[in-house]
C-alpha cells in the first residue's frame, strides 16, 4: 500500500487513505471454515429430526460470528494521524502520539503510553518465516565473507575477476533492500517508521479509544445461551 500524498489541511485520515494490513492465510482459512460449517449446519437443519435442526441452528449462530471474528475481521489500519486496530472483539484507535512502542516477539503488539498492550491479530508472527529469513541472511553473510576473502587472497592478476564475483553478492543484497526479513517483520518495520515520522505531529495527538464489537459478541452470546438451554432441556 502506498503512503497517502500530502495535501492541503484536512480532517484526520479516513479509512480510504489508510494502509490496510490483513492476514491472507487467516482470510483463506476463515472462508474454508465458514463453507464447511455452513454446509454441515444447513444439512442438519434441512435433513435433521427432532431437536437436531434447533441444535444445528444454535451452533451456527454461535460458531459463525466466532469464525468471522478470528479470521475475516482482524485488520490494522495505519493512517496519517492514528493507528486503528480491529481485533476479534474490539476496535482500538490509538493516535500516533499516544503510542509508546511497537513490539515483535511471539506476537506483534502496540503499547500505549499508559502501558496497555494491544495485540495485532491481523499481523501474526510466523516463527518459521522468521527462521527462514535468518538462514537466508546467514547464507548471504557467508557468501559476502567468502567473496571478500577471494578478493584479498586471489592472485594479483585476478583482481577484475574478484570484482565481478562480488557483484552478485553484496550488491545484490543491497538491491534487495538490506537484511532478509520475514514478511510480518517488514510490515512492523513499515508501521514503526510511520509512527516515528508522525508521533510529534499536532494532528496525531488525542486519546486512545476502545470499542467492543457487539455485532460479534451479541450473536455469539445468544447462540451460546440458546445452545446451552437446548442441551439442558434435552
Amino acid at each position: 500500500m502506498t503512503t497517502p500524498e500530502d495535501q492541503s489541511p484536512r480532517p484526520p485520515a479516513t479509512p480510504s487513505n489508510d494502509r490496510v494490513y490483513r492476514s491472507p492465510a487467516g482470510i483463506a482459512g476463515g472462508v474454508l471454515l465458514l463453507g464447511l460449517i455452513g454446509w454441515l449446519g444447513i444439512d442438519a437443519i434441512v435433513a435433521g429430526h427432532g431437536r437436531t435442526p434447533w441444535l444445528a441452528l444454535a451452533t451456527l449462530i454461535l460458531l459463525v460470528p466466532l469464525v468471522v471474528a478470528f479470521t475475516l475481521r482482524p485488520a490494522v489500519y495505519a493512517g496519517e494521524n492514528r493507528l486503528r486496530v480491529r481485533n476479534p472483539f474490539r476496535v482500538i484507535v490509538l493516535p500516533w502520539g499516544e503510542i509508546a512502542g511497537l513490539r515483535s516477539g511471539y506476537s506483534n503488539e502496540v503499547v500505549a503510553k499508559d502501558g496497555t498492550k494491544y495485540q495485532l491479530w491481523a499481523i501474526p508472527v510466523s516463527l518459521r518465516a522468521r527462521k527462514k529469513a535468518n538462514r537466508q541472511e546467514a547464507r548471504a553473510r557467508a557468501r559476502q565473507a567468502a567473496e571478500r576473502e577471494g578478493k584479498g587472497g586471489g592472485g594479483r592478476g585476478r583482481g577484475g575477476f574478484g570484482g565481478f564475483g562480488g557483484f552478485g553478492g553484496a550488491d545484490a543484497s543491497a538491491a534487495d533492500g538490506g537484511p532478509a526479513r520475514a514478511e510480518t517483520d517488514k510490515v512492523m518495520d513499515e508501521v514503526r517508521a510511520l509512527w516515528e515520522s508522525r508521533e510529534k505531529e499536532e494532528t496525531a495527538q488525542g486519546e486512545v479509544t476502545v470499542r467492543w464489537a457487539w455485532e460479534i459478541v451479541g450473536p455469539a452470546v445468544a447462540g451460546a445461551v440458546v445452545l446451552g438451554i437446548l442441551l439442558i432441556v434435552g
